[in-house]
C-alpha cells in the first residue's frame, strides 16, 4: 500500500476470487441507510477508479460522489495538500451532511476535512489506511522525482497488497494512475476542530485485519483514532485496491457500516 498504516507483516491468506467480507464488528451504533457519500481516492487515482462501487451504493440507496482531486487526473500539475483540502471541504458544503470515505492516504486527507466540518460529516470511513499524526507530513512515502511522485511500480508493494490482482487488473489501473504533485505529497497535515473526535469512523480492513489495525491503534502508531469515540471495524478479502478488484464487495461492505448490519 501507500505506507498510510503500520507495517503489520500480513501474508496474503484469502479466498480472491471470492472475496467476501468476514463478519463485522460494530463499536459504533451508526445507522444510515441513506446518505451522501464522497469517495476520495488515494495517491495517483482519479474519481473514475469508484465507478462499479459507486454504481453498486446507488443501488443499495445512496447517493455517491466520487471526487477527482486537484492534480489526480485533472493536469494540476502545481497542485498542493491545500488544493485537495478546499476541493474536499466544496464538496462537503455542497452535500448533506456527506460520509467522507477516503482510500489508504487520502484516510488523512478526509480526517483533515473533517477536522473542518466537523458539524456537517456524518461519519469517516477509512479503507486501507489510517490518518497520519497532526504535524507530519502528508505522504512522502516514495522519490520524488521533477516536482512529481510518480507511480513505483507494483513491486515496491507487500505481496498482501497486490495478491489479488492479475494482469489485466494491474494494466488497466495502471493506465488511469498520474504521478502525484510534490505540493500534495510533502503537504504539512494540520488538524483543526477537536469536534473531530466525536465523528463515527468505520476502518475498513482489506490486506491487514482488524485484529491488526485494532493492535496499532492500542499501541499508540495511530495516535488520532485513538481519540475518537466511536470506531467500527470490518475486514475485506481483499488486496489494497478493493474498489477494483471486488467494488461490489467493497460497497456491500460500506453500506453495512453505515446501517449498522453485522454482528455486535
Amino acid at each position: 500500500m501507500e505506507n498510510s498504516r503500520p507495517c503489520s507483516g500480513r501474508t496474503a491468506s484469502y479466498e480472491v476470487a471470492i472475496a467476501t467480507p468476514r463478519p463485522i464488528t460494530y463499536a459504533c451504533g451508526v445507522n444510515i441507510p441513506s446518505a451522501d457519500v464522497l469517495l476520495v481516492p488515494g495517491l495517483w487515482l482519479p474519481g473514475t477508479v469508484w465507478a462499479a462501487s459507486a454504481a453498486a451504493l446507488r443501488e443499495r440507496g445512496h447517493r455517491p460522489l466520487a471526487l477527482t482531486l486537484p492534480g489526480q487526473g485533472d493536469g494540476a500539475t502545481d497542485a498542493t495538500l491545500a488544493d485537495q483540502l478546499a476541493y474536499v471541504l466544496t464538496a462537503i458544503d455542497a452535500a448533506d451532511h456527506p460520509v467522507l470515505v477516503g482510500h489508504s492516504a487520502a484516510s488523512t486527507l478526509v480526517w483533515i476535512a473533517a477536522s473542518h466540518r466537523p458539524a456537517r460529516v456524518r461519519a469517516v470511513i477509512m479503507i486501507g489506511g489510517f490518518p497520519a499524526a497532526g504535524g507530519g507530513t502528508y505522504a512522502d512515502f516514495f522519490p520524488i522525482r521533477n516536482g512529481v511522485v510518480p507511480f513505483p511500480g507494483w513491486e515496491a508493494f507487500e505481496q498482501a497488497d497486490v495478491a489479488d490482482l492479475d494482469e489485466h487488473d494491474r494494466e488497466e489501473l495502471r493506465a488511469v494512475m498520474v504521478p502525484v504533485p510534490e505540493g500534495v505529497a510533502t503537504g504539512k497535515v494540520t488538524y483543526e476542530e477537536e469536534q473531530r473526535f466525536s465523528i463515527p469512523v468505520g476502518l475498513v480492513c482489506p490486506e491487514f485485519s482488524t485484529e491488526d489495525a485494532k493492535a496499532w491503534i492500542t499501541r499508540g502508531d495511530v495516535p488520532e483514532l485513538a481519540r475518537v469515540q466511536e470506531i467500527s471495524y470490518v475486514d475485506l478479502d481483499s488486496g489494497h485496491w478493493p474498489m477494483r478488484t471486488c467494488p461490489t464487495a467493497l460497497a456491500e461492505v460500506l453500506h453495512g457500516v453505515l446501517t449498522g448490519a453485522g454482528t455486535p
